[in-house]
Parts: C-alpha cells; sequence; structure tokens
C-alpha cells in the first residue's frame, strides 16, 4: 500500500497550532489482536511516516486513537505517543474493569480519552457507554464515541447524560444517510446545546451516500452543523485512512483537506483546528 505522505501544498493553510483531533499509527511488532481487524498492509503507517504528513499539510499537534487491531491493548498506542513526542495526545480503549494503576499508566503516558467503537470490530462497545462516562469524567478525560449515526435519536437520552466532554465521531456516520434538516441532525443539535459534546469532521468518504470527490451528502450536514455550532467542530485527518484496502480506494489527503475545510469559512476553520480542539482536549496554547 502506497500512501502518499508528500505532494502539492493544500490550497487552505492550516493556522499556527493547527491540531488533526483523529489519527492511528502502528509500529512492527504488535500483532493484531483476536476481535480486531487486521494491522494495516504493509508497510505499516508509522510515526515517522505521519511526521511527513503533519509537513505536507501543515499539521502541528496530534490526538492518536487506538487502533482497532490491538483492541484494548494500548502498548503499541503508547509506543507511538513516545514516538511523537510533546505534541500527541492519545485515546485509549480500555474495559470498564480496568485498575486504577492502569489509568494512571496510561494518563503519564499522555493519553486523555477513552474509545467508544459500536461497529464491527471495535474493541469497547456502547454497553460500556456509561462506565467509561464515569471514569473520564473522573480523569477530566473526553469520550470520543463512533457509532451508527441513525441511531442517535434512540441513543439521545444515554447520550445527554454523559457527564464528561464527548465527540461524536465522524461526520455522525449516519450510514442510512441524513439530512440537513432532518431528525438525526436535529438530535445532534440538541446533543451539542446540552454542553458536553462536539462534532468531529473525519472520514467523511466512509458514510457518505454521494461520493467524492465533493461529498455532497455529507457537506450539507455538516454546514448545518457548522452554522448552528461553529464552537463545537473538531477536524481529524483520520490517517492512515483504515477502511482503503487498495491504493485505488486510497483518498488524497491533500485534496480531502481542502473539501472538508472548504465547507467552512475562515473564522470557523480557526476555531476548527485550533481554539476547539484546545478546549475539547484541555490542550495547552500552542507555542
Amino acid at each position: 500500500m502506497h500512501r502518499p505522505v508528500s505532494g502539492p501544498k493544500p490550497a487552505i493553510a492550516l493556522p499556527r497550532g493547527a491540531v488533526d483531533s483523529h489519527c492511528h499509527m502502528y509500529l512492527p511488532g504488535y500483532p493484531a489482536l483476536p476481535g480486531g481487524p487486521a494491522n494495516p498492509p504493509e508497510p505499516l503507517p508509522t510515526p515517522a511516516m505521519y511526521r511527513g504528513l503533519m509537513d505536507w499539510l501543515g499539521i502541528d499537534r496530534m490526538i492518536v486513537a487506538q487502533g482497532n487491531a490491538q483492541q484494548d491493548d494500548n502498548a503499541s498506542l503508547l509506543a507511538c505517543l513516545a514516538e511523537m513526542g510533546s505534541v500527541a495526545r492519545g485515546i485509549a480503549a480500555i474495559k470498564p474493569d480496568v485498575g486504577g494503576a492502569e489509568i494512571a499508566r496510561l494518563a503519564d503516558a499522555g493519553v486523555i480519552g477513552l474509545r467508544i467503537m459500536d461497529l464491527p470490530g471495535g474493541a469497547v462497545g456502547l454497553d460500556a457507554l456509561e462506565a467509561l462516562d464515569a471514569i473520564a469524567f473522573d480523569m477530566g478525560w473526553v469520550l470520543v464515541t463512533q457509532f451508527n449515526g441513525n441511531r442517535v435519536q434512540e441513543l439521545e437520552p444515554r447520550l445527554a447524560a454523559l457527564r464528561a466532554r464527548w465527540v461524536f465521531d465522524h461526520h455522525g456516520k449516519f450510514f442510512d444517510g441524513a439530512l440537513p434538516d432532518g431528525p438525526e441532525v436535529a438530535a445532534t443539535q440538541r446533543l451539542i446545546d446540552g454542553g458536553k459534546c462536539w462534532f468531529k469532521l473525519a472520514g467523511c468518504y466512509e458514510s457518505s451516500k454521494a461520493g467524492g470527490p465533493d461529498f455532497p451528502d455529507i457537506a450539507a450536514l455538516t454546514m448545518k452543523i457548522a452554522d448552528h455550532a461553529p464552537e463545537r467542530l473538531l477536524w481529524g485527518s483520520n490517517w492512515p485512512h483504515n477502511m482503503a484496502k487498495t491504493e485505488a480506494d486510497y483518498p488524497d489527503d491533500q485534496a480531502l483537506l481542502d473539501c472538508v475545510l472548504g465547507w467552512l469559512d475562515a473564522p470557523t476553520r480557526q476555531k476548527t483546528l485550533v481554539d476547539n480542539p484546545e478546549a475539547f482536549f484541555n490542550l495547552p496554547p500552542f507555542d
């Protein structure tokens, strides 16, 4: 699998301190575990490769999410955080019964949140939502939640009761489609208005019915939410695009960035890339 990490610069220049709020990295020596997908195709998308992407796109900081391949064994994530240093923070996958010593170890290594992936291959699903919310709230961490967004109305009471800050991942992942004026987006806006919910722009190709290069269906609902609450948007590259199984399917990161961030005006891009992630993830100002 060839994953370009250089090329023409994006037309949209990222502001200083820009945060990639969703990416994955891998290192040799950490095999895939039962229950999850295989590791990405060789060569593994390593921290060194991601540094090329940073230079290409203009990313200064990043949030590294635990990959599904390693399930709830966060050793690879911690190794990647150590390689990236102070510019990186991590989102771990843990089971509700994990002990305090392990939580402390994760925190010391740069973990600032927990991942819920209620889709095939995910390590921890929505059955653990309330238990992980309690851990995240006590730690001052965040929850990163990914599920079929067409369930948002059904799940709204549980999501509205969360005490930790949480993000509705991947443009909501409305696999069955969602209209800007439809009930799914209305429920999302109510959750945002509740004060704990953010909305992440990442991986639009995973749920778009219309497809690329412009993803007009995802654009329409994203712009509706951006107009409603520009202070609650995050952006993620979703590198290394693990759903792409062939080079023909692999997104052009420069074109994808220009497409998605082009749905936002300049002040909203500043919020989405710098101000909002600093508030959501409790990051220090960029030096």
